[in-house]
């Protein structure tokens, strides 16, 4: 079976064919560094493959590019920024989403941002995102809330919310499913402003469950968990953040934004899968999967 690798050499080489025949100077420059970048990625990507192949784990991130991962709080946002050459995250929080992302564009040009939340919100069914994620965490699972429809959503109650959701798939609401509600309402609103940066929905155990090979079962709240997490994004290339708490945030809050930053850097290098692969897009036109 080809490999990734395998088929990124594949398109390089295509590329520095073209150039044989390229008489315009600018783009000739342009095909020979595309072919050199593809090159340096194919050889990451097939390195990366051979750790994973070795041990079960995947190799540690390369930060190419500035990334976000965001997670909520109490506060609001917690976002946990990663930056070539910086030694380690850096923890920033704001009350809303676009505040916090306008806050870190002011110095920083961020490319990627990963948000722990549902992004895509289905009509009437429910979301393979959500299926496959389950599928991808045994023994984690229910960690996976089903996100709801757009209709319930739009609901102010929750019995509201529970009687609309039931009549479209026959699901439901949970009192911590509909605590997300608000959250939720709040980036899908943002998304429709078209903010000029790539926004991915991360859960971060299933980002954790890439890192090690395996869902991380004890609980991000005890002791035992928050250990098991730091080391897993140290292994990862995620150096442990100077804060891991503050005014309203948790650690466990710090070290999902960690997880989801983790994934937005492997987006940047390409090097992300969603699920599902292809995203649904329902009506409202938003990729819909969860990436890591």
């Amino acid at each position: 079976m080809e490999t990734d690798a395998q088929r990124i050499r594949q398109l390089a080489d295509g590329l520095a064919s073209g150039l044989a025949g390229a008489t315009d100077d600018e783009v000739a420059a342009a095909l020979a560094e595309s072919v050199t970048s593809l090159r340096r990625l194919a050889d990451v990507v097939g390195q990366r493959s051979d750790v994973l192949a070795a041990t079960g784990r995947l190799a540690p991130v390369e930060v190419v590019v500035p990334v976000l991962g965001v997670d909520g709080c109490s506060a609001g946002w917690v976002g946990a920024l990663l930056e070539p050459g910086a030694p380690r995250p850096r923890i920033v929080v704001a009350p809303t989403i676009a505040d916090l992302v306008a806050m870190v564009r002011e110095s920083t040009g961020i490319r990627v941002v990963g948000i722990d939340i549902p992004i895509g919100l289905p009509d009437n069914t429910i979301r393979q995102a959500d299926v496959l994620a389950r599928q991808a965490l045994p023994g984690k699972a229910s960690s996976i809330f089903s996100t709801l429809t757009r209709s319930a959503y739009a609901a102010a109650t929750r019995l509201e919310a529970d009687s609309v959701n039931r009549g479209l798939v026959g699901q439901g609401v949970g009192a911590q499913a509909f605590a997300l509600r608000d959250k939720i309402v709040e980036v899908d609103a943002w998304l429709r402003t078209r903010p000029t940066v790539t926004v991915l929905e991360v859960h971060p155990e299933v980002s954790f469950a890439a890192m090690t090979g395996a869902p991380i079962t004890a609980s991000k709240k005890t002791d035992e968990g928050r250990d098991q997490r730091l080391a897993a994004l140290a292994a990862a290339g995620i150096p442990r953040p100077s804060v891991l708490q503050g005014q309203g945030y948790a650690v466990d809050d710090v070290l999902d934004a960690c997880a989801v930053a983790w994934s937005a850097a492997r987006h940047a290098s390409g090097l992300a899968r969603p699920l599902p692969d292809p995203p649904e897009v329902f009506s409202d036109g938003i990729p819909a999967a969860i990436w890591a």
